[in-house]
């Protein structure tokens, strides 16, 4: 399935680049979200490197994911496709 970067997961004053949240095509509801715990993230760059993560838990009740990446990624990632698997 794919899903899009919507933002790092973030305070009034800090952004954790690591964490990501994340809205995947045909989840819209936070039990449906929950079934995707545990699964892969795909993040493809521009020159072809792919950084993954995994999915921890749901984000709010409009069924978005919360990632943790295995290294930051950079701001251009903001409303790039990811690959969940």
């Amino acid at each position: 399935m794919e899903g899009i970067i919507n933002n790092f997961r973030r305070s009034k004053t800090n952004q954790n680049t690591k964490h990501l949240i994340i809205s995947i095509d045909g989840i819209d509801s936070r039990i449906k979200a929950q079934k995707f715990l545990g699964k892969k993230v795909i993040f493809t760059t521009e020159t072809g490197k792919e950084i993954t993560g995994e999915v921890m838990s749901a984000h709010g009740n409009k069924g978005c994911i919360r990632a943790i990446f295995e290294r930051a990624l950079p701001g251009q990632s903001l409303g790039q496709k990811v690959k969940v698997a």
